[in-house]
C-alpha cells in the first residue's frame, strides 16, 4: 500500500467522487491541498496500479464509471485500530505530539471497516476508555520536529534553554543522541553537550528556541541508550549508581509491590506485612519526592544520603507549617 499521506488522499479523493458535485483536476488539488501535478500523479496511480474506473469529461469532471468499484481493503483488525485509537488519546499528555496526525489517519482508517464496527470502535474508545495524563506538556510542534530532524539525521542543534533550578536561560550546542518518553509525561533530548562537554538532559518543553545547524556529528561508540536509561529512577538523572534500600508499613505495602518501579528492584515481604524494597539507580532526588509522597508509611534506610535529604525536607516543612510561611 501507499504511503499514509499519499493514503490519505487516496482516500479523500474516492470520497469526493463518490459525491455528486462536479470535480475537475483543481478542485480536486485545492481540496488535498496539494499540487495539481500531485493529483495527476495520484489520478494515474489509482487507475494504473488500482484498475480504478476513472474518466473525466467537461459535464461531470472526474468520476468513476463504476460506483461499486472500491479502493483496496485496508488489513487492519479492530483490535489493532483500538490499539491505534488507545495511543491517540495516550498522546494527548505529551503536548498533542502527533495526535492531529494520529486522529486524521484514525479517521481515514475507520471509513474502511464496516459502518457499525466503526460505530463501536468510536464510542469504545471516546465513551468507555477515559484518559486522565497526568499534568500535560505545553509543547511546541516546531521545536519538537526540529529536535526529531536533529536526532533522525544526526546533526547538532543550537538551542536557547531554560534551565528551572536557576531560573535563567543558556545558549548551547548540543548533539541529540536519543529522544526519551518519561512515563511523567516528560519528553527529554539526550546527548552530548558542547558547552558541558558530557552528556546532559534537556526538557523539550524547556527549549525556548531552536535551530537545526549543518554540522553533522557521530555519537559517542560507547553510549548506551538502553542500559543508560535502566540506571535512572523514574525521569531523573544524575549522581553515582547507588543502593537504596526502603521499608514500607503494612498498609503502604500493596500499593507499591503492585507495580515494578525499577528493572532492579527486589522486594523482601515480611510477616507483619510490611516490605522493604531494594533497587540500584541515580537521581536521589527523584527518589526522594517519590517517598515523601508515601509519607509516614515510608522509611529510607539507605544511603545515608538520602535518608539525610528527607530528614532536612520534612524538617522544613514541619516549620513551615508552624509558622505558615517559606522559609
Amino acid at each position: 500500500m501507499p504511503q499514509s499521506r499519499q493514503l490519505e488522499r487516496f482516500l479523500h479523493i474516492d470520497e469526493l467522487l463518490r459525491q455528486e458535485s462536479r470535480y475537475t483536476q483543481g478542485d480536486l488539488a485545492r481540496a488535498c491541498e496539494v499540487s495539481q501535478r500531485q493529483i495527476r500523479e495520484d489520478l494515474n496511480f489509482l487507475r494504473d496500479r488500482y484498475d480504478a474506473p476513472l474518466v473525466y469529461n467537461r459535464k461531470q469532471g472526474w468520476h468513476y464509471t463504476d460506483l461499486t468499484w472500491r479502493l483496496p481493503s485496508i488489513s487492519l483488525s479492530q483490535g489493532e485500530l483500538l490499539a491505534l485509537m488507545t495511543a491517540s488519546q495516550t498522546l494527548s499528555g505529551y503536548g498533542g505530539v502527533y495526535q492531529k496526525e494520529l486522529r486524521s489517519a484514525l479517521d481515514q482508517l475507520g471509513k474502511r471497516l464496516p459502518e457499525q464496527s466503526r460505530i463501536d470502535l468510536q464510542q469504545l474508545a471516546h465513551e468507555r476508555m477515559i484518559f486522565a495524563p497526568r499534568a500535560s506538556l505545553s509543547l511546541d510542534p516546531e521545536i519538537w520536529c526540529t529536535a526529531v530532524t536533529a536526532t533522525q539525521t544526526s546533526r547538532r542543534l543550537w538551542m536557547r534553554y531554560f534551565t528551572a533550578s536557576r531560573r535563567r536561560e543558556t545558549e548551547r550546542e548540543f548533539d541529540p543522541y536519543v529522544i526519551h518518553i518519561s512515563r511523567v509525561n516528560t519528553i527529554y533530548l539526550i546527548g552530548y553537550c558542547h558547552w558541558r562537554q558530557e552528556i546532559r538532559w534537556f526538557r523539550l518543553d524547556r527549549i525556548r528556541e531552536i535551530q537545526l545547524l549543518e554540522t553533522p556529528f557521530e555519537r559517542d561508540p560507547t553510549f548506551d541508550a538502553r542500559q543508560y536509561l535502566s540506571q535512572i529512577f523514574q525521569a531523573e538523572v544524575g549522581g553515582d549508581l547507588c543502593e537504596v534500600v526502603v521499608d514500607f508499613d503494612s498498609q503502604t505495602t500493596p500499593f507499591v509491590k503492585e507495580r515494578q518501579w525499577h528493572s532492579s528492584q527486589e522486594i523482601e515481604l515480611h510477616g507483619d506485612g510490611s516490605m522493604t524494597l531494594r533497587l540500584t539507580a541515580t537521581g536521589l532526588n527523584e527518589i526522594k519526592r517519590w517517598l515523601l509522597g508515601y509519607g509516614s508509611g515510608a522509611i529510607a534506610r539507605h544511603p545515608p544520603e538520602l535518608v539525610k535529604m528527607l530528614q532536612d525536607e520534612t524538617d522544613v516543612m514541619a516549620r513551615q507549617y508552624e509558622t505558615g510561611g517559606f522559609e
